[in-house]
Parts: structure tokens; sequence; C-alpha cells
């Protein structure tokens, strides 16, 4: 089974998720850490749990998400996986980066693509992606569909949805993304989001005031 462990990084309040089972093998999803500090957080996590990294994922390529991509990719001498179409952003990361206040220490390009309905294996595991734009060019969640559990990335929160107001954000079709992908999934399916606590999909389909289905 899957274990989960959370920490939150850069000044965007990101969650950053290892994912991992009983092989000690995981995945990195959305390397946010800006600070020194916080990517010792990460790897002495990794090192103490004796945890093996095979992919680094990303939900999307929003500057917040990507700042320690450079970090885990060099350590861990690992390809950071993305969806195609999310690449447009990385054109100006490190004007974005700055005009936030912050340093994006290195820019590393996916170079291991993922579409919809691909599955990443790690371990005993995988994970299934789901394309769901809306938010961002390029958004998928991962999916797990024995515990079950999604990361959602910046696509669904906790009674809240994703920003439409930037480059690529569609507020009608991250709707559609939100109900098609994420509100079929099973009601008891735990959803971690890109920022905030968790909630669960059955939550959402009844209180989310953007999404709710009743």
């Amino acid at each position: 089974m899957l274990q989960i462990k959370r920490f939150v990084f850069n000044p965007f309040q990101v969650n950053t998720y290892v994912v991992y089972d009983e092989t000690n093998k995981c995945v990195i999803i959305d390397a946010a850490c800006a600070e020194v500090a916080e990517e010792i957080l990460l790897s002495n996590f990794i090192s103490e749990n004796q945890l093996h990294p095979v992919h680094i994922l990303n939900t999307h390529n929003h500057i917040d998400h990507i700042l320690g991509n450079g970090f885990v990719s060099e350590k861990y001498q690992l390809p950071v996986t993305a969806h195609a179409d999310g690449e447009r952003y990385l054109s100006n990361a490190y004007a974005h980066a700055e005009s936030f206040g912050m340093m994006l220490k290195k820019l590393v390009v996916p170079t291991a693509k993922i579409e919809d309905g691909d599955w990443i294996s790690f371990g005993t595991s995988r994970l299934k992606v789901l394309f769901a734009p809306g938010h961002a060019d390029g958004s998928v969640c991962f999916y797990d569909d024995k515990t079950p559990m999604v990361i959602a990335g910046d696509v669904l929160f906790n009674q809240s949805i994703g920003r439409t107001d930037l480059p690529g954000g569609d507020y009608d079709l991250l709707k559609e993304s939100i109900w098609g992908k994420l509100f079929v999934l099973p009601d008891e399916t735990i959803v971690y989001p890109g920022h905030g606590p968790e909630t669960t999909i059955g939550s959402e389909k009844v209180n989310n005031p953007f999404v709710a289905i009743g």
C-alpha cells in the first residue's frame, strides 16, 4: 500500500509529495523546494527512510511547482517527467521566478513525456496519468486505484479549484476536467492537492462551491 509524505515548500506553499511503497521505491511529485533548508529536508527524509527515487513527476510546469527540479534531478540522476503541453511555461521561467522574488537555480526541461492514460510504475505500485487541463496547459493528476487516492496538482482543492486567470487557464475547461476525470473516481478517493489540505472526491462533489454536482 502506498504511503505519502507531504512537504510544504517555497513562498507559494506548494505541496511536494514523496510517494512510496513497501519496496522503498518512490516518486517525487512537484519538487518545489526553493531554499537549501528545504532541499535538505526533502533529501534527509528520503535517505533516513532508505527510499530510492525512480521518477520525478510534475503535475504542471508553473514556476512554483518546478523550483526544485534542478536539485532533485541532479541529486538522484533522474529526468523530469511531465506532459508536453506544459513546455510553454519554461521559456520565461527564470524571469518569472525573479518577478516573484525567488531564484530558479537550474531549469530542467522534462525529457520524459506522459499522456492521458499512461501508467507510472515504481516498486509494486503504479499511478495512472489523468490529463486535466484548465488551470494550466499540460496539467495532469496521478491516480492510485488501490488506496484510492489522487495527486491533483492545482486542478482541485479542498472546496476550491485552480486559478484560471493565468496563461493557459480556461474556467469551463477546468470544470470539464474535474467532472470528467476526477468526479468519476470513487467517492472515498483521497485528493492530495497542490496547495492546502487534502479532501475527498465525495466531499468535493457535494461541498465544492465551484463544481459541486449535488
